[in-house]
């Protein structure tokens, strides 16, 4: 600006700070003896702005006798301000979180967000000494905490959104999901089951049954020797005469699987029990989609690609164990083994 003698009300973006033209324009009009508003009405800012200014930049002189306004102690004020505004790094004064964060998602394979719910429910930590998990991903995208990059976050790099979509459903082996009680959405009663298969590098080797309880989270794999629906109503068969010999029907409610022919006969277990089978629509996996997701979860530990035969039942037993004690936040932090626990105890003094 070559002079003073303008007004900027069509220039000046509105919100924006001041700039050191405009405050030398506001020292000039004081010498004249202006008033806040009508320098205010030339700068084109409001009354406040130019009266907070003035108090920012205010300094004695002559001998401290007289107080006077200048620009240029106005114009440092305002840059030492910027330099300390905004939120600062907590990484280093919360260092001992972070240690713990790294540690539980390196050895034990949890997310940020279970870390950090974890650690506030346990009271492992108080919640000053902690970031919310937010601050945990934006810290992994600066590199923080250690060594943890974006590519060490599964969901991080793979979710998309995807359309969903309904078609009609051609092979029917029973009921319909439509037929399900709605009352099964809300997630309220316990006993109601989705179900699928994990598949290895071809669908003639082994391969595995996994079932996961729509409330608690809690999940089951059972390994089957082959794609055939009698190997699948013989692992039914053996949770029905060992694990849950005398509760089947009060666990197993209903079971919602998918419109696969391995799936084809499941419906026989209405005949030897009071469990309902439901089948999805075709092309939807959304309509057993907590299946899905621990399917997901599965899959860190048993890669697609790689034959289920090369793994051991106690290597399939721990991926059980970690998924059923990973603690989740629909869950309040607690683990689906805890959940689940909790209802078998209600269902069994029933």
């Amino acid at each position: 600006m070559d002079q003073n003698h303008f007004t900027t009300d069509a220039l000046r973006k509105k919100g924006s700070h001041l700039t050191f033209e405009e405050r030398v324009i506001i020292q000039t009009r004081l010498r004249d003896k202006q008033s806040y508003r009508s320098i205010a009405r030339e700068i084109g800012c409001c009354v406040n702005t130019v009266r907070n200014e003035v108090k920012r930049g205010k300094v004695l002189c002559y001998n401290g006798k007289v107080e006077r306004y200048r620009a240029a102690d106005g114009q440092s004020t305002y840059e030492a301000h910027r330099e300390n505004c905004g939120r600062k790094c907590d990484a280093i004064a919360k260092g001992a979180f972070l240690d713990y964060v790294q540690k539980r998602l390196q050895e034990h394979h949890w997310s940020l967000d279970a870390c950090f719910g974890r650690a506030l429910v346990t009271g492992e930590f108080q919640r000053g000494e902690m970031v919310c998990t937010k601050t945990l991903y934006n810290y992994v995208t600066l590199g923080l905490p250690g060594k943890i990059k974006s590519i060490d976050l599964p969901l991080r790099v793979k979710r998309k959104n995807a359309r969903k979509r309904v078609r009609e459903r051609k092979k029917k082996f029973g009921r319909s999901i439509d037929e399900r009680d709605p009352s099964v959405d809300e997630r309220r009663g316990f006993g109601h089951w989705e179900c699928d298969l994990v598949l290895g590098s071809r669908s003639k080797d082994e391969l595995l049954l996994t079932l996961v309880e729509r409330k608690t989270r809690c999940s089951l794999i059972r390994k089957l020797p082959n794609k055939e629906s009698a190997s699948v109503i013989a692992a039914f068969s053996k949770l029905k005469d060992g694990m849950f010999r005398d509760c089947f029907s009060r666990v197993f409610l209903s079971i919602t699987t998918d419109n696969g022919s391995e799936f084809s006969s499941l419906s026989e277990l209405e005949k030897l029990s009071h469990t309902r089978i439901y089948y999805a629509h075709p092309y939807c996996s959304s309509d057993k989609g907590t299946n899905e997701n621990h399917n997901g979860l599965f899959r860190r530990f048993l890669p697609k690609g790689k034959k289920i035969q090369d793994y051991p039942v106690e290597h399939i037993s721990r991926v059980e164990c970690w998924a059923n004690t990973l603690p989740r936040k629909i869950l309040g932090y607690k683990t689906p083994e805890e959940c689940f626990g909790e209802d078998m105890l209600t269902v069994l003094t029933a």
